[in-house]
């Protein structure tokens, strides 16, 4: 019998994890904060009174997207099926909660592990290297969970934003290097960018990056760019309190709008729908778009991240932030699905609901070429 796990299993727990795992073992801590305050469920295989297995899949707010966190199976109990039914069982949670997708990561060197997700249609899609404690990889594998969700995404390499305020770069690097495999993505272009893009100043802390400095430093390295943002001036003004400080945000955002119509770079005076995302991904463009953190980690603040796809469900983004404080790692960040109506809600900013994209195409020369961003 499967069912949901109570704080009464918890020493069961413990007992099996000593048995089956001899690093990386779940402490009496992280098992109480899962069974009692993690957005996700636990799940015990029972036979009796006797605990002979449990999977733990957790969900993120805002995202279709379930990680299949950790599974074990009592080593005296295994050859009876019980590690698949506990992934059907994991499965059916998630379809339960709204999820398109499932992923999770295996140690390489667990080859009945892998054998038992590849039999259940999970597919290889990346590695970490060195990623348990005893600097064994992790393979990555993923399946999708509802027959329509087998997206043509844009291959777009991730990149992960070294600093709180970068965010904006960050999705700035990926895009052009899905254009220019050629290009180096490292941490001097991410400051590099975030100096030629940034407001100066945001909120109480480092200067944010709006969408006109985005696409006048990607308009800088040769990409054709377009902006859609239905305001007419600068952005964010409403985030300082200071007026000086909004006259330097004003003063350096209008500086950035003046150059980029003087090199002809189109700004289109309106928010972008989803099917028009759609469109300049089949076009060979790859949308930056602006929206609230706060409906994906509580927190007030600007985000960008890269839309990679998109399908009659879905909006799936790159988010170049990983939340690592929640154990998460950067497979919870690539090409996350986000219901439709979902991403029309996160997508805009502030009290006074700021949006934003910047579309970044394909390099000139490549563009008269022919070529444009990979896809799979």
């Amino acid at each position: 019998m499967i069912r949901p796990a109570a704080l009464d299993d918890l020493s069961g727990l413990l007992e099996l994890e000593s048995r089956t795992f001899v690093t990386d073992r779940l402490s009496r801590r992280s098992f109480r904060h899962l069974l009692t305050r993690a957005h996700g469920v636990t799940l015990v295989a029972m036979d009796g009174a006797r605990l002979l297995g449990y999977v733990v899949v957790l969900f993120r707010r805002g995202v279709s997207l379930a990680r299949l966190y950790s599974i074990a199976v009592d080593p005296d109990a295994r050859g009876r099926g019980i590690g698949q039914a506990l992934v059907q069982a994991a499965e059916e949670a998630a379809i339960e909660e709204g999820c398109a997708e499932m992923r999770l990561e295996i140690r390489r060197d667990n080859p009945a592990s892998i054998a038992l997700f590849e039999g259940h249609g999970y597919r290889y899609f990346g590695a970490y290297s060195a990623y348990y404690e005893d600097a064994m990889d992790a393979v990555r594998y993923h399946r999708f969970l509802l027959p329509a969700t087998a997206p043509d995404l844009v291959r777009v390499p991730y990149y992960r934003q070294t600093l709180d305020f970068t965010c904006g770069p960050a999705t700035l690097m990926m895009a052009m290097h899905a254009h220019d495999a050629a290009m180096e993505l490292d941490r001097m272009l991410e400051l590099r960018l975030w100096r030629e893009s940034t407001t100066i100043f945001m909120t109480s802390g480092h200067g944010g990056c709006g969408p006109h400095g985005l696409a006048l430093a990607a308009r800088h390295r040769g990409f054709p760019v377009r902006v859609y943002t239905p305001q007419a001036g600068p952005m964010f003004l409403d985030s300082v309190r200071s007026e000086e400080k909004r006259d330097v945000m004003r003063l350096v955002q209008e500086d950035f709008i003046r150059e980029l119509g003087d090199g002809g770079v189109p700004i289109v005076p309106r928010a972008a729908t989803v099917a028009e995302l759609e469109r300049e991904i089949g076009l060979g463009g790859i949308p930056l778009v602006l929206i609230s953190s706060y409906r994906l980690y509580r927190e007030k603040v600007p985000h960008w991240v890269v839309v990679s796809g998109v399908d009659e469900r879905y909006v799936y983004i790159m988010d170049p932030f990983v939340e690592d404080d929640l154990g998460r790692s950067e497979t919870d960040s690539i090409n996350l699905p986000i219901g439709r109506e979902e991403f029309e809600r996160m997508s805009r900013y502030g009290r006074s609901a700021e949006r934003a994209v910047v579309i970044v195409y394909p390099l000139e020369s490549k563009a008269r070429d022919g070529a444009t961003a990979d896809r799979r």
